[in-house]
């Protein structure tokens, strides 16, 4: 079963990403490479993304993380809504997925600390509205982010490791 690393931009998608993929033997996959063009355009002019704009993305995480089936594979991707991850699942198969929850503040600190990426602070609260955590009945993990990303790392692989 392949792992999706998820949730709103500074949670550390891609740091604790890489470190499960690493430790675990397994490929990484960052989600934001898969974004179009004018995704990251729309982003980096502070313009929140639209369901439209997503969908294609979507269906792209899902086909990478399949074209990789038979293998141990960790996708970072924000994965917001329940819709986004039926999306994904529809077109990966079964996923589960490690949900990164923080505070707005944390959450904000972490973003305006970097200077490499296209994510402005700006739409930090726009991804925060968007959010629907995990749900009951949905494959899953839930760390808390203000964890070392060491510690995180090692809850979800506890988490995915042990699942059939």
């Amino acid at each position: 079963m392949s792992l999706v690393v998820m949730g709103v931009s500074g949670s550390g998608k891609s740091t604790v990403g890489a470190e499960v993929a690493e430790r675990a033997g397994a490929t990484f996959i960052d989600g934001d490479d898969l974004h179009p063009a004018s995704n990251v355009a729309k982003m980096h002019a502070g313009i929140p993304l639209t369901d439209e704009d997503r969908m294609p993305w979507l269906r792209a995480v899902g086909e990478t993380i399949a074209k990789h089936s038979g293998e141990r594979v960790v996708m970072a991707c924000s994965a917001l809504k329940r819709a986004y991850r039926d999306v994904i699942r529809e077109h990966a198969g079964p996923v589960l997925f490690a949900e990164l929850e923080g505070s707005r503040e944390l959450l904000a600190q972490r973003m305006g600390a970097r200077h490499d990426h296209f994510m402005p602070l700006t739409l930090l609260d726009s991804q925060l509205a968007t959010l629907e955590p995990l749900q009951p009945d949905e494959d899953g993990v839930v760390v808390d982010i203000a964890l070392t990303p060491d510690e995180i790392a090692g809850r979800i692989l506890s988490r995915w490791l042990a699942t059939p």
